[in-house]
């Protein structure tokens, strides 16, 4: 029986993804620094460690607004030496949005690479309102977003999706992109999380020059700004409101709906 290792092991999709395979009774582990299993990006030493005996891997880079082309040209190298066969990379959908092209420049190393490989591009997850940057603070999300709609995506939705591709390896060779069945405005979003959570929670637009000061004033990087910048600007131009069908194509049933999601995880326990 094949093993399979998540790099990224801890994150959104990441334990998602070993939680899926270890339930199917596959040998499934998480990768990185704070694991059992120790894989750390600036640490080449730990790879091959990470990476034995392993037949395919599920990749999360180490972040979005740099270009990790090259380390991830390595780590490819050093995993087809320790016998990996096929990498399923997390890649986002809109591509075009990134200012340095961080994201493509990855995914071209990833088909340019020894392995057979599989790239997935979600959409913006239903799990940051939640889990990361949409998360309310008292009650409000703020974002320099305006009227724009984008169809959140549900994190167990891309964990399944992985899970099948990196196993069943119908989808080597491909580009798969993943969103919700709906593209939702973030008053929207927060009318949901509203009814669900029974808080006031609303949605408050922001410019994007004070959106700016704020990550400025908490100290982000300047790169990381950029990026989010533009995957921002993608939502409120209405660019990234389309919709796409891998959830469907790869698991043969419409994707989750943001409300659906929001029963799931938002509602008080």
């Amino acid at each position: 029986m094949s093993s399979y290792v998540a790099l990224g092991g801890t994150g959104k999709v990441g334990r998602r993804l070993v939680r899926i395979l270890t339930a199917h009774g596959r040998d499934a582990r998480p990768a990185s620094r704070t694991t059992p299993t120790p894989f750390d990006w600036r640490d080449e030493t730990t790879w091959p460690v990470a990476l034995a005996g392993a037949g395919g891997m599920f990749v999360v880079g180490p972040g979005s607004a740099t270009d990790w082309s090259a380390t991830l040209t390595r780590l490819l190298d050093v995993a087809a030496e320790a016998g990996v066969g096929h990498a399923v990379l997390l890649s986002a959908r809109g591509v075009e949005f990134h200012p340095d092209g961080a994201v493509a420049t990855a995914e071209t190393a990833l088909r340019d690479g020894p392995l057979a490989w599989t790239i997935l591009r979600p959409t913006h997850f239903a799990q940051n309102f939640t889990e990361a940057m949409f998360t309310p603070v008292n009650d409000r999300i703020v974002a320099p977003v305006g009227d724009g709609a984008e169809p959140f995506v549900d994190v167990d939705d891309i964990a399944e999706v992985a899970a099948v591709v990196l196993t069943g390896r119908a989808h080597d060779g491909e580009v798969v992109a993943l969103s919700g069945p709906e593209a939702i405005t973030f008053t929207e979003a927060a009318a949901v999380l509203r009814q669900t959570t029974g808080r006031p929670v609303v949605f408050v637009p922001e410019s994007d020059g004070d959106h700016l000061a704020r990550l400025r004033a908490a100290g982000t990087p300047e790169g990381y700004i950029a990026w989010r910048m533009a995957m921002l600007r993608g939502i409120r131009s209405g660019a990234d409101a389309y919709l796409s069908d891998g959830v469907t194509q790869v698991l043969g049933r419409s994707a989750t709906r943001f409300r659906d999601w929001a029963a799931r995880e938002a509602s008080p326990r």
